[in-house]
């Protein structure tokens, strides 16, 4: 049985262990996981563009806006800059390979579109801004919440923005690209940073850090080809996940547990509650 001094001093010692975020996040994780699945990530999308590279062969069919950028690149040189700017392969060859195309998923039922569409890229720039944006953003949230979560985030937010972009998107245009699915990252981590209020130390510091993220993600909305209803559908989807997948023990249950002689306060407040059910209802409801 344990003092009153041993139970103070060890749960000082558990708060001293301080947390790793963004905004100062107070109290011990109980486990931190090794990424994994956002490296996996990174290397299946540089792989997928490589075969869409090799699937497009500008030397082969050429084309009438001009000659292929980079020949020394061969097959895998790219389509003249006044056809893609951001230097990628032909329309032809992204919608060929799986670019999402409500025509095809409407009136072919080729709804698999909506999935495959994610790991495609419209150009190298387009891949690589979106790759360092997972690398930056998806790490944090992989350690901290494991890869079950944040993969399902990403795969449900990905769904989410091809879906609105879907709807609101129609005819000729076709959508690729990971960045649903990255926006539902931080939409999550919005979610996250708001469920769990009152265990961050900082609270000003996350918030200026984690707007300061967004801003720049926003601004490459303005880039060319870019999917804004597929951004806005995944941050919505992510936001709302956030609250169901992401909820943290409060602080004062974290480190007292662990102490069978103390009053042990609930595991969750009462308002992180409350955002869980409506989240998940609006969840069910989209």
């Amino acid at each position: 049985m344990a003092t009153n001094g041993e139970e103070k001093s060890r749960v000082a010692a558990a708060a001293g262990g301080g947390g790793y975020g963004y905004g100062g996040y107070e109290g011990r994780e109980k486990r931190k996981w090794w990424p994994w699945l956002v490296p996996t990530v990174i290397v299946a999308c540089i792989a997928v563009f490589i075969v869409e590279m090799y699937v497009n062969n500008c030397p082969k069919h050429g084309s009438a806006l001009g000659a292929c950028v980079g020949g020394f690149l061969r097959r895998f040189s790219f389509q003249p800059l006044r056809e893609n700017p951001l230097l990628g392969p032909s329309s032809a060859t992204l919608q060929k390979i799986g670019a999402l195309d409500w025509n095809k998923v409407v009136h072919q039922h080729q709804g698999w579109r909506l999935i495959s569409c994610i790991w495609l890229h419209a150009g190298l720039i387009h891949l690589v801004v979106n790759m360092l944006s997972l690398l930056f953003i998806g790490i944090r949230l992989e350690q901290q919440f494991g890869f079950i979560r944040i993969g399902a985030i990403y795969l449900i937010s990905g769904f989410g923005g091809s879906v609105l972009s879907a709807l609101f998107l129609r005819n000729n245009y076709i959508s690729v690209g990971a960045s649903g699915a990255l926006f539902g990252l931080l939409g999550s981590m919005l979610s996250e940073l708001i469920m769990n209020w009152t265990i961050y130390s900082n609270k000003a510091a996350a918030i200026i850090t984690l707007l300061f993220i967004i801003a720049i993600n926003l601004a490459i909305g303005i880039l060319p080809h870019a999917d804004n209803f597929a951004h806005i559908g995944g941050f919505v989807a992510g936001f709302l996940l956030g609250f169901v997948l992401l909820a943290r023990p409060q602080f004062g249950w974290m480190e007292r547990h662990e102490l069978p002689q103390t009053n042990q306060p609930p595991k969750y407040k009462a308002y992180q509650y409350v955002l869980w059910v409506v989240a998940f209802v609006l969840l069910l409801a989209g």
